[in-house]
């Protein structure tokens, strides 16, 4: 699927592509920060509008239940209103022509009261004084509101829609006698027309209405413009500046009044709120656009500039398909394709040098080649000559010198031997050249040296690295037997562990032993790989060592020296035990001396 773009994914065009993706996610998000806000913005400013005109209102509202208040407190000091109710008080019920005579006191003030329905007034046994039917103020209002009124001393308590009739608001007060200390004496309810308290006539618009709610502390709406249900009640009583209706998403801004406890709520459509938005949105598309036609003429100019001197370069650089390697004549204006240019001119000068280094270096190559196969004539010709040497010995009857010869060339074939092919040998073979080594060195120091084998002939084909156990022996010779008078004897141990899964390999000898000081010193130099003193003591089993972690890895190729001065020297070290061959023999165990 991709091999079909292949031939499209250019510098130019990726640098298109990438200026392209840069600029239309710069003007998205400037788009969308700029719309959003604009957007927070308008409403915000609509929001305060709303939030004024609804102080306004509430202000109004204020007034108006100012203006009843002072209505009540006028009828509840009247002189005789108080004077009816004290008589009451004392045992003096008022009779029929006394309540008959309430009518013209209280449409007096009901005459100059706007929106005023109906004035109440009743006694401290709840019996109505005024108008004349014989109603219970506690059958008229819930008791729980006549006891709020007793708690408030005097205060008007609106109490909101009147039960009885709802297109009327109550308000309860008791009534205070000022001769008696501001005792109880009895109430007042009025009921007014709830149209009264409409602050203003809600807006209209072409389209949708701006809503407007007067809602009592209970949640119950006293003038509303809206169908309200109890659950969109509980809505409006939430704390969100957002609610949703009939499917219309609304601004809310609530304004609670201090007389009454109610809620003047005014709910402004969301579309009247963002109405220029959407003008807002299509400039801000258009300016998008226009923006991305521009910019994108731009890169393609840009993109341009910058690939054209780049494709002279691939058009030269193809020419080197040919074995040719060309200058590039002409330059560029801008520093960074300049220093291109220059580079790769100087790369062709070196290449170009190079090529002809290697056809020199190729000639003596070939002269080395053949150098180096005369120089394998070499090791033939050594073992040549001590096989003739061998064979002159044993005309003479000089066997024991030709034993010696023969076991030589032995150890100059197992040694001299590509080291590709013969790396790794097998514990057989390392032995053997131990026995051959040790027998020339029988021939050097004679009854001096007694030496012993010890292995296990189950594990002779048990591969290890070729010369790994021989310097360990010339040290014990060399270092240990050699320089007693006496001489000593060597014993070299192959046994498996405990597990059979490594090969523990033991070389010790009862020589002169090593001092504990010079001991330290070996122990050091085989672990940071210095010498000790100016003969490189300590070489051989440094190698060793390094050798056995080299192809066993560290745990494996641990290697320990144990000495005493004057007892003798032990070495130790394992070998873990792969592809070994098993024999038809157990054990095989070889003594000289």
């Amino acid at each position: 699927m991709f091999s079909k773009f292949w031939p499209y994914n250019t510098l130019r065009n990726q640098i298109l592509i990438g200026f392209m993706l840069v600029m239309t996610i710069v003007l998205f998000v400037f788009g969308i920060n700029t719309y959003s806000s604009v957007s927070e913005l308008l409403t915000k400013s609509a929001a305060k509008h709303i939030q004024e005109t609804a102080v306004q209102a509430n202000g109004r509202l204020d007034a108006l239940i100012g203006q009843m208040d002072t209505l009540t407190a006028q009828i509840m000091t009247d002189t005789y209103v108080q004077e009816l109710l004290q008589n009451n008080l004392n045992g003096n019920t008022p009779d029929f022509s006394q309540r008959q005579k309430l009518a013209r006191t209280v449409g007096h003030y009901q005459t100059y009261s706007k929106g005023v329905n109906r004035i109440e007034l009743y006694t401290m046994d709840y019996l109505k004084l005024f108008p004349l039917d014989e109603q219970r103020l506690d059958n008229r209002v819930k008791k729980e509101w006549i006891w709020r009124a007793d708690d408030l001393k005097g205060r008007p308590l609106w109490i909101g829609l009147d039960p009885d009739e709802p297109d009327h608001v109550l308000s309860l007060r008791r009534i205070s006698l000022v001769d008696r200390w501001f005792s109880s004496g009895g109430y007042l309810l009025v009921s007014m027309d709830r149209s009264v308290f409409v602050p203003r006539e809600p807006s209209t618009g072409g389209n949708q209405t701006e809503a407007l709610v007067l809602m009592d502390p209970q949640g119950l709406p006293i003038i509303s413009n809206l169908t309200i249900t109890p659950d969109q009640s509980e809505l409006l009583r939430g704390s969100s500046p957002y609610v949703t209706m009939n499917g219309i998403e609304y601004m809310m801004i609530s304004q609670k009044s201090s007389e009454t406890g109610w809620s003047l709520i005014i709910l402004t459509p969301m579309q009247e709120v963002t109405k220029g938005i959407s003008v807002l949105r299509n400039v801000l598309l258009i300016s998008g656009l226009i923006g991305f036609l521009l910019f994108l003429l731009l890169s393609y100019l840009v993109s341009s500039l910058i690939t054209r001197p780049i494709l002279r370069l691939i058009k030269t650089m193809r020419g080197a398909r040919d074995g040719i390697l060309k200058r590039i004549s002409h330059g560029s204006r801008t520093m960074e394709l300049q220093e291109l240019n220059y580079t790769y001119n100087q790369m062709a000068d070196n290449i170009n040098e190079l090529i002809r280094l290697v056809y020199e270096k190729e000639l003596l190559q070939s002269q080395t080649e053949l150098k180096a196969l005369q120089a394998q004539i070499n090791p033939h010709f050594l073992y040549n000559t001590l096989e003739a040497l061998y064979w002159s010995l044993s005309d003479k009857g000089e066997d024991e010198l030709a034993d010696l010869v023969i076991a030589l060339s032995h150890i100059f074939r197992y040694v001299i031997s590509a080291t590709g092919r013969q790396e790794w040998v097998t514990i057989r073979d390392e032995l053997e050249h131990i026995e051959r080594y040790l027998q020339i060195m029988k021939s050097r120091l004679g009854s001096r040296l007694d030496w012993s084998i010890d292995s296990v002939k189950e594990y002779g084909n048990v591969p290890v690295p070729k010369l790994i156990i021989q310097p360990l022996v010339e040290n014990a010779i060399v270092h240990g037997i050699e320089k007693r008078v006496r001489g000593g004897t060597l014993r070299v141990r192959i046994e498996p562990s405990p597990e059979r899964s490594h090969l523990k390999v033991t070389i010790e000898d009862d020589g002169t032993g090593i001092e504990e000081t010079v001991l330290k010193e070996l122990l050091l130099s085989i672990t940071t790989g210095t010498s000790i003193g100016s003969k490189r003591t300590g070489l051989g089993i440094r190698n060793v060592k390094r050798r056995l972690e080299l192809y066993y890895g560290v745990t494996a190729g641990e290697l320990t020296i144990e000495s005493l001065p004057g007892v003798g020297t032990t070495v130790r070290f394992e070998i873990p035990i792969e592809r070994e061959t098993y024999d038809e023999n157990n054990t095989n165990r070889t003594d000289r001396g």
